[in-house]
């Protein structure tokens, strides 16, 4: 009997640790059900281990574990399990039984989808409304990503030449520093527009980049920003759909001609005139946020970071994290140094908890965990929250509330500090250009130190609670 042939595809919204985590358990677990596995991962530097067609054809089912989207479409026919990445990592063996028991559901296109071309169908039913949305936001925050962390970094960097050296009427100008100003000011100018514009391809595919790219330049250039930039990519996506739908009795012939001029004509036009109207309350919502957690962050830091925190810390990279992180950088945009300074500490702090715990609790972890304990100092330290999940993965309910109440006290002091970082991500490795560097680094070194103790003791209570049911259990 041949083995059972599964292909697979994962993808996270930064497609750095989640990505390969999940692809990695689904190796591991297929290898100990003696089934025969393939991965395409969806990361940051684009599709590695691309799956073909053939692959796809002689497939007896695919798992798909991703927050965004991973072309979907090309399994249509095929039984298809479709799972939040953190699921991919958590419960990878289970997923892989699902195809092997023949209960996974058949992928079959929906034409409220269809908009391009006949390869061009869908994303896989059974997907409930909620998780498609937080896909198709995903999707956008992926691709916007890379804009706001290489231009963050290199604004930055121009701050080590003064405050003020990109300003050419300024007494310390500095024509490198103006360079790396100016340039990573394009590199964020850029973060809404591409937002929208992916959010509008995850929904409508190819003729959605063009009018999401246009509704987000509205909404940027119009002060709404990320939030408008997110209602444009919505809009735009679903006026694709629409057009798609009118549309759809035309000749097949002319579906060349939907696609290079009806689609893009007519999606910038209607999108464009909705933007222009939304723009102007989507700019007040914005500035009103923005404003209430300039004031909140002032009046009460503990309370602001007892939420970054515990959110942080919550799902490690999963929507809730990710809805801190994207609020952070949005702010960040708008020129607010000290809300992400928060959240980035509240993001380092769960792997360095990890770490520390099994450093001075070290008889209560196996090998394995002392291993991977000792790279999350690497981990954490370059702001990778993901490499806490496989310790909290095993005891969630005692490992989570500790994780968010170390990050909680990391984000706690950053505020009460006045810590300022100016980039996005990189952890430790931005140190240079955050203004309360040493004080930054104390807050989340005492977090992950009360975290570490904390996680420590609690493993060796367990430790001794199962000695004395062995005891119990050997009496008997």
């Amino acid at each position: 009997m041949s083995k059972v042939k599964i292909i697979a595809a994962t993808g996270c919204p930064t497609g750095i640790a989640h990505t390969f985590m999940a692809a990695e358990a689904l190796k591991i677990a297929a290898k100990k059900l003696g089934v025969e596995i393939k991965v395409e991962t969806h990361g940051q530097v684009g599709i590695e281990n691309a799956l073909t067609k053939e692959e796809i054809r002689e497939a007896d089912g695919v798992i798909i574990a991703a927050d965004k989207d991973v072309n979907a479409d090309r399994f249509a026919g095929k039984p298809v399990v479709d799972v939040p990445v953190a699921k991919g990592i958590r419960d990878a063996e289970n997923l892989i039984k699902t195809i092997i028991d023949g209960k996974a559901k058949v992928y079959k296109p929906s034409n409220q989808q269809q908009v391009a071309t006949d390869d061009e169908e869908a994303s896989p039913t059974g997907a409930s409304i909620g998780r498609s949305i937080y896909k198709h936001l995903m999707n956008g925050v992926s691709h916007m990503l890379p804009f706001v962390v290489g231009g963050g970094v290199l604004i930055a960097l121009s701050f080590l030449f003064g405050i003020h050296s990109a300003n050419p009427d300024h007494e310390s100008f500095n024509p490198t520093a103006k360079l790396l100003n100016d340039v990573g000011g394009l590199g964020f100018q850029l973060m809404v527009p591409i937002l929208a514009a992916y959010i509008a391809e995850s929904i409508a595919k190819r003729p959605g980049l063009v009018a999401g790219f246009i509704g987000g330049m509205i909404a940027s250039t119009g002060g709404a920003g990320f939030l408008g930039g997110i209602v444009a990519g919505f809009l735009a996506g679903y006026v694709i759909v629409l057009l798609s739908k009118l549309f759809s009795k035309m000749s097949k012939s002319l579906e060349g001609l939907k696609a290079i001029f009806l689609f893009p004509v007519l999606g910038i036009l209607i999108t464009g005139a909705l933007m222009t109207l939304f723009v102007e309350p989507m700019t007040v919502i914005n500035e009103g946020m923005m404003s209430f957690l300039a004031d909140f962050q002032n009046a009460n830091p503990i309370i602001l970071g007892l939420i970054v925190g515990t959110m942080s810390a919550f799902d490690m990279g999963g929507p809730i994290n990710k809805a801190a992180y994207v609020t952070g950088t949005a702010l960040l945009a708008e020129g607010n140094l000290y809300f992400m300074a928060g959240v980035s500490a509240a993001c380092i702090t769960p792997p360095l908890v990890t770490a520390f715990a099994v450093v001075l609790f070290k008889k209560h972890f196996n090998q394995s965990e002392r291993n991977a304990g000792v790279v999350n100092f690497i981990l954490g330290s370059t702001h990778i929250t993901e490499g806490a999940i496989p310790f909290a993965a095993k005891n969630p309910i005692v490992v989570i509330p500790i994780l968010m109440v170390a990050s909680s006290i990391s984000a706690i002091l950053t505020y009460t500090f006045n810590v300022q970082v100016p980039a996005p991500h990189g952890g430790f490795l931005v140190l240079p250009v955050v203004t309360g560097a040493f004080k930054w680094v104390m807050a989340i070194l005492i977090g992950s130190l009360i975290g570490g103790v904390a996680y420590g003791y609690s493993r060796k209570y367990s430790a001794k609670k199962n000695q004395v049911k062995q005891g119990e259990k050997l009496s008997a």
